[in-house]
């Protein structure tokens, strides 16, 4: 790390802590040379697969375009900013899980579809609605009918952990 006042390359740490709700390291550096200290954060960078476009072009993932699509679906709806915050990292999250360069944009819509449906069945349904193209009733009523018959075979199963017992809901 070269001294931001007198450019000299070797500085040394001197205090190491965790910042930033534990995401970024911050280093107290002092230059070697003129003795003058400062301060550096470290993140990690984590690379964002890029999308692919229905018509084929490819874009770089923007997270704030997830987060405001998500947000036009939840809009008057009751949930938290705090839950749309953790489906957005939770589908950040799956998209590097994935371990691709690239992903189909209908992937990313239905990672989204998944989380609004645990989030808020009528922000689901509204997100549906425009990322399906939803022309009439009809596919209105479709949908709603594939969420119920969703529900309607999750709804007798055991959950993975219930606290150390599996306990019926």
């Amino acid at each position: 790390m070269h001294c931001p006042f007198c450019n000299h390359e070797e500085t040394k740490v001197i205090d190491s802590r965790l910042a930033g709700e534990g995401q970024q390291i911050r280093r107290r550096r002092e230059c070697l040379k003129c003795g003058e200290r400062f301060t550096t954060f470290e993140t990690a960078e984590l690379v964002m697969p890029r999308i692919i476009k229905s018509d084929g072009s490819r874009a770089p993932f923007d997270e704030q375009k997830l987060r405001n699509s998500l947000l036009k679906a939840l809009e008057k709806r009751p949930v938290s900013s705090e839950a749309l915050d953790a489906a957005v990292v939770h589908i950040c999250h799956k998209l590097r899980a994935l371990g691709e360069r690239e992903v189909a944009a209908r992937q990313i819509g239905e990672m989204a579809m998944e989380e609004l449906h645990s989030l808020d069945e009528v922000a689901y349904v509204r997100f549906a609605s425009v990322y399906r193209s939803f022309q009439d009733v009809d596919a209105f009523r479709e949908e709603i009918e594939r969420m119920r018959a969703r529900v309607r075979d999750t709804e007798g199963q055991l959950p993975l952990w219930a606290g150390g017992e599996a306990k019926k809901k």
